[in-house]
């Protein structure tokens, strides 16, 4: 299969510069499968986790807190505010973050709680569990 130019960076720095076959994302319309020679495309993306193959298998998973997806014929860029490689997740913090957003979660009691705020950590902390389990 024909490949092309993945790039997923922070702004705190690139995290993913390879070449793959296809990229699959959470787009906020829904799931988005990128193969070579897409139509160019502006896709602003959900907390969730990218997916990466070559050779016909997953190569790479990534956690992503969000962004933006651009699609060029031979290039896909996904600008995020936050990524990290399924083997660099550190799997006891993230696990910690969701107990903590749990706690507040479930603390209701608690009128200066921002909910919505402590709802985003807890999707971002299962993302990230679930990111480094292999869990889709």
């Amino acid at each position: 299969m024909k490949t092309f130019n993945v790039n997923i960076v922070t702004p705190d720095g690139p995290v993913v510069d390879t070449n793959v076959e296809l990229v699959s994302a959470k787009a906020q319309s829904g799931e988005l499968g990128i193969m070579a020679g897409h139509v160019p495309m502006v896709a602003p993306l959900q907390i969730g986790a990218v997916r990466l193959v070559t050779d016909g298998k997953q190569s790479e998973l990534v956690a992503i807190s969000g962004g933006f997806l651009e699609v060029r014929p031979d290039q896909v860029t996904i600008l995020a505010q936050a990524a990290e490689k399924a083997e660099n997740i550190d799997v006891a913090r993230a696990k910690e973050a969701q107990q903590r957003a749990e706690q507040l979660l479930q603390s209701k009691q608690q009128e200066n709680i921002d909910f919505k705020r402590a709802e985003l950590a807890l999707k971002r902390a299962i993302n990230r569990v679930n990111v480094y389990e292999g869990k889709l």
